[in-house]
């Protein structure tokens, strides 16, 4: 008999909440900044916020996870790090939005700790998952977007790179192996895209995907 899941999947009752996803230099945030100017445009209620990072918490944890001063970590604590970042972050930034009906875009979430911190640390994933699933109180997002590409690319894109950026290739094949397999087990909810399109022809595919989902999101 299959046991039930820990932190079943739980999504948003109001609001659209939209995640992008990817590897280094893959353009998630330019897209996730031109989808949260379009549904502006069109009178959507939109919140862009991003992970690690966007609250008064999160801003100390992103300095201690990313900075090359930090030097190493304990994976477990690096991933405990992380999933503190989140439960800050769902509770008072994405949750409250979405309360309000409002279109969450966030550039990055849970995928990103079950890619870097599961797969990438090579630590067990369902071990890493059901912590950053109780941080988030199992929120999974109507909507991720899973931008494509090959770490010998995207990796190319920066000078400097932070303690994630400047890792090996090999935790970073392992990272996007990991976020293509997620994407493969519920089709319903992801979007896998190449990131090596034309950021109009990328915005497009995703607007057109999300529109089904718009019904729930409140005008201004």
């Amino acid at each position: 008999m299959t046991e039930p899941a820990l932190y079943p999947a739980v999504y948003a009752g109001s609001g659209v909440f939209v995640c992008f996803e990817g590897g280094e230099g893959s353009g998630k945030s330019t897209q996730a900044r031109v989808l949260a100017q379009r549904l502006q445009a069109e009178g959507y209620a939109v919140l862009l916020t991003f992970e690690p990072g966007d609250t008064s918490v999160g801003k100390e944890l992103r300095r201690i996870v990313l900075s090359p001063e930090t030097g190493r970590l304990s994976h477990r604590t690096e991933a405990l790090l992380y999933a503190a970042d989140k439960a800050e972050h769902v509770d008072t930034v994405v949750q409250p939005a979405l309360d309000r009906g409002e279109v969450v875009i966030t550039d990055r979430y849970v995928d990103t700790t079950l890619a870097y911190q599961g797969a990438g640390r090579e630590l067990r994933v369902e071990e890493v998952e059901a912590v950053a699933r109780w941080a988030t109180h199992g929120l999974r997002p109507d909507l991720t977007v899973v931008m494509d590409v090959d770490p010998r690319d995207g990796l190319g894109r920066f000078e400097g790179r932070d303690r994630i950026e400047a890792e090996s290739l090999e935790f970073h094949d392992r990272a996007r192996r990991s976020f293509l397999d997620l994407a493969a087990a519920d089709p319903e909810h992801y979007l896998v895209l190449d990131a090596h399109g034309s950021v109009e022809d990328i915005a497009a595919a995703v607007h057109e995907r999300l529109q089904p989902l718009l019904a729930k999101a409140k005008r201004r």
